[in-house]
């Protein structure tokens, strides 16, 4: 059905409205730069933006190429918080926003597990459009960008590159499709498959494998090239693209990567790191539960952060990008549970950490191992870092137990971090449960507290599952859930 039904006007909504009318790019641009306070002057510069992708903030997963979970763009305005639960009967990790305003989520099905694309009306977050894609493994159908055309860029089960658009009709409907393909069977090892993708700054894609083969792969010209890291390194978590190169996080240690001239990955640099002796409870994986990030503060790529997987203590790791040089090794979650699967969250010279620690996932993948303990209670946990000035180590600035349930963003265009908070049922415990609470919640940076938040609903059909949201032009916010996505907006 077509997204220009008609609703009651307000300032957000016709916001909204002028980014479907009209190209809302120039909505991005006009919401990102406006009036500059002390937190987004403290926490900035953003990385440059990457031409091959779409609107910083939003294009992927972790905001953009960099993964430096940050956006420009404004959560939620003042007024009372609402929220409005999408129900798709599916897992949706992936909510990105195109220049067009058009929401894109990738989601996997409680039945089946088929990959499944929706195109969301901006106005109201319905879907209005799906494609379902070849089914492959789980992190197959997590990780994926919007490119500089707003088209969704995924690798499917049958390792195709696929670059799919949204596409409107004469009759004023909308559909999804595949615009171009390419394939990499010759590239994945049979048996693997593609956890992470990103684009680069000459327009190749790079990917990397579960079974540690990165790649990059040009679908304009159908060149494929691929480096086998070393065997028994896997890599679980997504990648990240910077001028300086791509950053890969495997089970043993984080690379920067550059390409040869006929884009072939070389190793720039290789930094080991403690892995720990087994996958911790509320770990997806063994060893870092990282996407490496890219931060700092002369042109946002200065540093690169990680989170290992230490036994008793974890700690962040913050390497030169130039030279892969150990800034800092600093103990996080010092009062919270003692792990995490996310990024961190890099801006300036600060690094913000939430503990995933025995976070309650509904499954782990079948290859994930054994996690000692077996079990553990979601105690929470949120530390901020901040790399000294003169880059001769790092400092804790604060510690707390913050119950995030999914991956925190940083939004610099209203100076708050935002995510969704799991309560436990009973106040003042640390177990969990299926009828927990979730509250959307913003965050002061500088301070560790909430500064407001709203509940989103109670129980499982609730729950966030540690995975990203992202913000949208006119102060929306979309959140996956285990059973599809919410939308949160704020009144006037």
């Amino acid at each position: 059905m077509p997204s220009s039904r008609p609703r009651s006007a307000s300032p957000r909504s016709s916001l909204v409205r002028l980014c479907v009318a009209t190209a809302c790019a120039a909505v991005f641009a006009a919401v990102a730069t406006g009036p500059a306070d002390a937190a987004s002057t403290t926490f900035g510069p953003a990385v440059a933006h990457n031409p091959y992708a779409g609107p910083d903030g939003s294009a992927t997963m972790h905001g953009d190429s960099a993964s430096s979970d940050t956006t420009p763009l404004p959560g939620p305005g003042a007024g009372t918080l609402t929220s409005k639960r999408i129900a798709l009967a599916s897992a949706c990790p992936t909510v990105l926003i195109g220049s067009d305003g058009y929401p894109v989520a990738l989601c996997t099905p409680i039945f089946g597990q088929v990959p499944t694309v929706h195109l969301l009306d901006p106005a109201d977050g319905d879907s209005i459009a799906t494609l379902t894609l070849t089914k492959g493994s789980l992190l197959g159908g997590v990780y994926a960008y919007l490119d500089q055309n707003d088209r969704l860029v995924v690798i499917d089960g049958s390792h195709r590159l696929l670059r799919i658009g949204h596409h409107r009709g004469t009759d004023g409907s909308w559909s999804l499709s595949v615009d171009s393909a390419l394939s990499l069977t010759s590239a994945v090892p049979s048996g693997d498959d593609v956890t992470g993708i990103a684009p680069d700054w000459q327009g190749r894609v790079w990917f990397a494998t579960g079974g540690g083969v990165v790649g990059t792969a040009d679908d304009r010209t159908g060149v494929v090239r691929t480096l086998q890291l070393p065997a028994g390194e896997r890599v679980d978590n997504s990648i990240s693209t910077a001028p300086a190169g791509t950053l890969v996080t495997t089970t043993y240690a984080t690379y920067l990567l550059t390409a040869s001239s006929d884009g072939t990955p070389q190793i720039s640099w290789r930094q080991a790191y403690d892995r720990g002796t087994a996958r911790k409870p509320g770990q997806l994986s063994p060893g870092s539960g990282s996407t490496p990030t890219f931060f700092g503060p002369t042109d946002g790529t200065d540093y690169v952060a990680i989170v290992d997987n230490a036994d008793t203590r974890e700690k962040l790791q913050v390497y030169a990008t130039s030279t892969g040089r150990l800034i800092c090794s600093t103990p996080v979650l010092v009062s919270g549970g003692p792990g995490s699967e996310n990024s961190p969250v890099g801006a300036g010279r600060s690094v913000f950490v939430a503990s995933t620690y025995g976070y309650p996932y509904p499954k782990v993948p079948d290859d994930a191992g054994t996690s000692v303990p077996a079990s553990a209670d979601f105690t929470g946990g949120l530390t901020r870092v901040d790399v000294r000035a003169d880059g001769s180590g790092c400092d804790l600035v604060w510690d707390n137990k913050l119950r995030s349930a999914a991956v925190p963003k940083l939004s610099t265009g209203d100076g708050k971090l935002h995510t969704v908070l799991r309560d436990p049922l009973i106040p003042g415990t640390t177990g969990s449960g299926i009828l927990d609470p979730y509250r959307y919640a913003e965050i002061d940076p500088n301070t560790g507290q909430v500064t407001r938040s709203s509940s989103i609903g109670v129980g499982s059909l609730y729950d966030t599952l540690q995975m990203a949201g992202n913000a949208a032009p006119g102060g929306v916010w979309y959140q996956g859930t285990v059973t599809g996505v919410v939308r949160i907006s704020g009144g006037q």
